[in-house]
């Protein structure tokens, strides 16, 4: 193709059967057949666990998952914040947890996790979902690439943006943690879309200046960020402690 030419794709919005609407979309990116088929084997390697989205089958007209009829922890938590318990918030900091102990027991890294990648079923409960991440060899290689990455107030800073690890996992935890209990994203005093506003995030994680909020969970959250945790074990530990003394 010569620097003259162009080449035109139009994406047009596709319904399986039975499908009569989109009730959520991706945020960052189309995704096309090869890329379910990813999250499918990635899922196949996760397998079943009472944290992670249940997987159905994988068809031409899709990947079907199970149903979480609460969606997501990000939209259920604003829409009802302050009648929310400790009790329910700690609950939730520990599933999340657990969730990443196990997919990291399997070799996988998610490389986005976030509330809006929790989602919840009939009572409550976390389903970690979005498995667009990396599965590793024995020896750490890569063997299955998602191509997924954190948002900004979820990215561990890192001199390869497009490495991935447990520590960067652990840190995009931390910052659920952060969210679960105070109610919003990391630094509220940034808005969003405003000039500027993804520098400023960026700016401040490189340079060490957390959030400081006072809560159940602040010591958590600390290591997370601080990088100190060797293994979601240890922040799933920490938790359980912070439960048992409420």
């Amino acid at each position: 193709m010569s620097s003259a030419e162009m080449e035109i794709i139009e994406y047009r919005q596709y319904c399986p059967p039975g499908v009569q609407r989109v009730i959520a979309s991706g945020t960052s990116a189309w995704i096309d057949r090869s890329r379910l088929e990813l999250e499918y084997e990635i899922l196949c390697k996760v397998g079943k666990h009472p944290r992670i989205i249940g997987l159905k089958r994988l068809s031409t007209d899709g990947l079907y998952l199970e149903r979480a009829p609460n969606g997501t922890l990000h939209n259920f938590i604003l829409s009802n914040h302050p009648t929310i318990s400790l009790q329910q918030r700690l609950a939730w900091c520990r599933e999340a947890t657990e969730a990443v102990v196990h997919i990291h027991s399997k070799r996988v890294i998610h490389c986005d996790i976030q509330p809006t990648n929790l989602l919840l079923d009939e009572t409550l409960h976390l389903k970690l979902s979005d498995f667009q991440g990396n599965y590793l060899s024995e020896t750490g290689e890569v063997i299955l690439e998602g191509g997924s990455a954190e948002p900004c107030r979820f990215f561990c800073p890192r001199d390869d943006p497009f490495h991935a690890d447990v520590k960067t996992d652990l840190f995009a935890l931390g910052c659920t943690v952060y969210f679960i209990m105070m109610g919003y994203c990391v630094f509220p005093d940034i808005v969003d879309g405003e000039e500027g506003w993804h520098d400023r995030v960026r700016s401040r994680f490189e340079n060490a200046e957390f959030p400081r909020d006072s809560h159940a969970c602040s010591a958590v959250t600390a290591k997370c960020w601080e990088l100190k945790y060797i293994s979601a074990i240890e922040v799933l530990r920490d938790i359980e402690e912070v439960e048992k003394k409420i």
